[in-house]
């Protein structure tokens, strides 16, 4: 955009007589353009093959997919906080990515404070979020919320009370080994016919009962099934518990490869046995010069010489010695 200023000043020397202001200097200068204004539903353009896949993906569809979960930290977080945020990544693993760097400019219910979490939406192709915070106003904060076009679309604020997952946990673990039985590669159905129910019913209660499974007629060819308790049933209150050691967890975790690990380049025949491929550059035959000094050469023309010479020896003999 240009812009001219012009200065004014009284003369009555004007050249016009008529005593107006005249013009003696006249300004002309360039501001800078004006920043055009933001767009909201604005679209990327892609030439690279795998990013025009990537704006595929992430473009509506009739059927959309999944959705995938954003898990952030605030400014300050407690230990009951991180270990909540934690526990929410391993129950949505694979559908959830969790950012373990705090953020001190994400305040979701203020005014401005949403833009750098609509910016990790977008980066991140999210549509649920959980952030959490902590603070003596609002302590062990989670902040629940959805997107939609990568804007906020709504909020549920909710606070963390009476968190307890470590001793349900290890209690859990040890009713599944005490319980186990016989470890199986196939199950036929038909004779399944007891089941254990264990239900928490508060941080520290566990409801344990033995049912019995019975089939009942249903009308269809689907029998209708019902639970018969048969007993025990009993209400366990986690007491003392000790955890194991990590060192000594991290050993008995260990588990053994299923499948060797596959070398590249080897394949496996029934006739031929191993087969392997190797990769060689290319060796431009076509620009490499070529000599006629070659000794084969040589040693053909020596034998054709001496052929030669035996020919002309045999029609000597006979012109000396004619019949």
């Amino acid at each position: 955009m240009r812009s001219i200023l012009f200065f004014g000043f009284p003369d009555s020397s004007c050249s016009s007589g008529s005593g107006c202001g005249c013009l003696p200097w006249v300004l002309d200068f360039e501001s800078p353009p004006a920043r055009p204004p933001a767009r909201t539903g604005w679209t990327v353009n892609s030439k690279d093959p795998s990013g025009k896949r990537e704006l595929e993906k992430r473009a509506p569809k009739l059927v959309e997919n999944g959705k995938k979960t954003l898990i952030l930290h605030g400014t300050k977080t407690s230990a009951v906080l991180n270990t909540v945020l934690t526990e929410i990544y391993h129950l949505k693993r694979g559908s959830a990515i969790k950012y373990s760097k705090k953020n001190d400019n994400i305040r979701p219910f203020e005014s401005g404070g949403e833009t750098s979490l609509e910016f990790f939406s977008l980066k991140t192709d999210c549509s649920l979020f959980v952030f959490g915070s902590h603070s003596k106003k609002r302590p062990n904060n989670l902040v629940l919320g959805r997107t939609y076009d990568n804007h906020i679309y709504d909020l549920v604020e909710v606070g963390v009370d009476n968190f307890s997952s470590e001793e349900l946990k290890h209690l859990k673990e040890v009713l599944l080994d005490l319980f186990r039985g016989e470890v199986v590669e196939n199950l036929n159905l038909a004779g399944v016919d007891r089941v254990f129910m264990c239900t928490a019913l508060s941080s520290t209660t566990v409801f344990m009962s033995h049912c019995a499974l019975r089939l009942k007629r249903s009308g269809t060819s689907v029998p209708r099934m019902e639970l018969v308790e048969v007993g025990p049933s009993m209400d366990l209150v986690v007491r003392r518990h000790r955890l194991p050691n990590e060192s000594l967890k991290k050993e008995a975790m260990k588990a053994a490869p299923d499948q060797p690990k596959k070398i590249k380049n080897v394949t496996s025949d029934v006739v031929q046995g191993k087969v392997g491929t190797i990769y060689i550059p290319d060796q431009q035959v076509g620009g490499m010069p070529l000599s006629n000094k070659v000794r084969g050469l040589k040693r053909e023309r020596r034998e054709a010489k001496k052929n030669n010479s035996g020919g002309a020896d045999q029609s000597k003999k006979r012109k000396a010695n004619p019949e």
